[in-house]
């Protein structure tokens, strides 16, 4: 009930306003939305995605739902009302991947890509997924390593056609040295098949001969 007393409180109407106030009490308000979702079952997220005035507020209740396992609805509807928009739609992916559960990450990711809007010559497209998946860090560090496997793969396909934020992107794994054994093992092995393969841009190669020192 307090949860949801504040959640109101904070509710912000009138003509969306990016100033501190308004979007303080927005992002409390969904702050509020997130906790309520894990007690009611998406019920509260559901209203608020169908109530939702702005793109805060709709992508926060869609991120609820996803996060409980309950977005396929909502993930539905917000394409349909947004696919022919690109840069929203990147939103679209990116919050998918973001908020993966740890061990389907890479399943998640898989499956993104193998969809027709998926465009890795598209700098926006690829970085929604990827960079979302480097952001996801107990999905990108999940002990199978497939995550990391599966970076190291696109980044190799997106090499030979854009060697700069193929580059960029790799520093994902630049602080494999702050893990465990066996994920340094497992991202060592990432970039050493990196820097091994025949054709390499100079960008990517300087970037794995660094990280691997």
């Amino acid at each position: 009930a307090e949860l949801a007393a504040l959640r109101a409180a904070m509710t912000v109407s009138g003509p969306f306003s990016a100033e501190g106030g308004p979007a303080g009490r927005r992002a409390l308000a969904n702050a509020c939305l997130a906790l309520q979702t894990r007690l009611d079952g998406g019920e509260a997220a559901r209203a608020a995605f169908a109530a939702a005035t702005n793109m805060t507020d709709r992508l926060a209740a869609l991120v609820a739902l996803i996060d409980i396992g309950a977005g396929a609805e909502a993930l539905a509807a917000f394409e349909a009302e947004w696919k022919a928009d690109r840069l929203v739609m990147d939103k679209w992916f990116m919050v998918q991947v973001v908020h993966a559960p740890p061990g389907d990450l890479a399943a998640t990711v898989e499956r993104l890509t193998a969809r027709a809007d998926f465009n890795m010559d598209n700098p926006n497209r690829f970085r929604a997924v990827f960079g979302a998946l480097a952001a996801n860090h107990a999905g990108f560090h999940h002990a199978d390593g497939a995550a990391y496997a599966l970076l190291a793969d696109w980044l190799l396909r997106l090499d030979a056609r854009n060697p700069q934020t193929a580059a960029r992107m790799s520093t994902a794994f630049e602080t494999w040295r702050r893990y465990d054994s066996g994920r340094q093992a497992l991202i060592r092995a990432a970039l050493s098949r990196m820097a091994a393969t025949p054709g390499l841009s100079r960008d990517l190669s300087e970037m794995t001969a660094r990280m691997l020192g």
